[in-house]
């Protein structure tokens, strides 16, 4: 249906969803910094992220950091995939900055 609002209401789980692809190509250099700024709608969000997608995502990394971590090769990438249990957990109220301006941000 044209006028139906459903869509508006998926869209920051979609950008949420692009912040975290994002932030799972290219790890290394970036960090996650809490957003003072988010309010309620984040909170709700994040509590819907985490029944639907986050805690599965999460396991994931756990899983994959941990079975990267036993080769040397593989332990800066296991060490990426767990920088990436906290965005992919709560992805809303989060924003990726690169290391030299964490507190910037704030």
């Amino acid at each position: 249906m044209l006028g139906d609002p459903a869509p508006r209401r998926a869209i920051p789980f979609g950008i949420a969803s692009f912040r975290i692809a994002g932030y799972a190509l290219w790890p290394f250099g970036r960090t996650t910094v809490v957003r003072h700024d988010a309010g309620a709608g984040s909170l709700i969000g994040n509590v819907i992220w985490i029944i639907f997608a986050g805690w599965w995502l999460a396991l994931g990394h756990i899983v994959t950091g941990l079975a990267l971590c036993v080769t040397i090769i593989g332990i800066p990438f296991g060490i990426a995939n767990f920088k990436m249990i906290p965005v992919s957990l709560m992805p809303l109220g989060r924003d990726i900055v690169p290391t030299d301006e964490p507190f910037a941000a704030r």
